[in-house]
């Protein structure tokens, strides 16, 4: 069951930077707006746009410049230190190099907010430790040492021990930094589905891109020209935002496919005429080898693709099928032929 969503932080009007003897540098200013719980927001942007810094400023590491950050209603700065640990918790980039400790026990340095100094776990706190392993589904790695853990798994176990810590707000700091891809979807899928799960608060930056726009239900583009740039992947790309905030030489916003692409230079065109997995690689061949392919391109040549049920691709001319091919480099070989 969904949670009904709930700004849990508010921004109004904030400044972020770097306060020095002799002046101050700031990185972004005139933040409003607001983060939802039950959702997963990623924060995107170049190296060196401030995205850190942000980051920090939001999790109470680091002083704002300017303006307000409230967190469940209440302005950052009244929280006690106490009352922070029980209302935030972070994950950073660095790599957990733990030794002499199972994971479990990693898991339950999360409650150390409510243990007291000793951090006794008390009946509760194994309960909500044994819940957080559950969310993440790691029940097979309580009992490894966290140092013989892979990277994907070190980071499944960090984010329990940020469940573990019951905070309403979870920030994440590059959490797929050092994962190989299935290990990053993994990672990404499995916080979106924490956000549905438990109704909480997460931010996370990242470089994943491609991974942000399919997973994130909302996307902050960071950059120092626009400050920041607040919506859903969706509603980015329609209004021109994606394509305008990414765009870089070689690169381009790709409407058809939601996603980003290498750019081609094309010496011909044909139209395209399918739908499904046979279009979508068709159209990416083609496009490689400098083909424009897609169903709006005007052309006296026009590639039927059909779908995953029918077998080859059919070369037309006046709505005729004039060659047949069984595959999509046969496909590349015979138009090569007739351009």
């Amino acid at each position: 069951m969904e949670n009904k969503k709930q700004a849990t932080i508010r921004l109004k009007n904030l400044a972020i930077g770097y306060k020095a003897k002799n002046n101050t540098k700031v990185v972004a200013s005139g933040l409003c707006t607001e983060i939802n719980s039950g959702e997963l927001t990623c924060l995107l942007g170049a190296n060196g746009v401030g995205k850190s810094t942000l980051l920090r400023t939001l999790s109470a590491f680091q002083p704002k410049l300017e303006g307000a950050i409230y967190i469940m209603d209440r302005e950052i700065e009244t929280y006690s230190d106490k009352e922070l640990s029980r209302t935030i918790g972070v994950v950073l980039t660095e790599k957990c190099d733990v030794r002499n400790m199972t994971a479990r026990e990693l898991i339950g340095m999360g409650r150390s907010p409510y243990t007291g100094f000793w951090g006794t776990l008390r009946g509760e706190d194994r309960e909500i430790v044994e819940r957080s392993i559950a969310l993440v589904k790691i029940e097979n790695l309580a009992d490894r040492m966290v140092h013989t853990l892979s990277d994907g798994e070190r980071q499944k176990v960090m984010i329990a021990k940020a469940l573990a810590q019951q905070t309403p707000v979870i920030f994440l700091d590059e959490p797929t930094a050092f994962l190989d891809f299935p290990s990053k979807v993994e990672i990404m899928q499995l916080l979106h589905q924490l956000t549905r799960e438990t109704g909480k608060t997460i931010f996370l930056s990242t470089h994943d891109l491609e991974l942000a726009l399919q997973i994130a239900d909302k996307i902050w583009l960071m950059d120092r020209q626009h400050g920041i740039t607040i919506g859903t992947p969706e509603d980015l790309a329609l209004e021109g935002h994606l394509s305008g905030f990414f765009a870089r030489k070689g690169i381009v916003f790709d409407m058809e496919t939601g996603l980003f692409r290498v750019e081609n230079q094309y010496s011909s065109q044909v139209q395209l005429v399918g739908h499904g997995q046979k279009y979508a690689m068709a159209r990416k061949a083609l496009q490689r080898n400098g083909i424009l392919a897609n169903r709006n391109v005007v052309s006296d040549i026009c590639v039927e693709t059909g779908n995953l049920a029918t077998p080859g691709f059919g070369i037309c001319r006046d709505g005729k099928v004039v060659i047949e091919a069984k595959t999509i480099e046969e496909l590349l070989e015979q138009l090569k032929v007739l351009f």
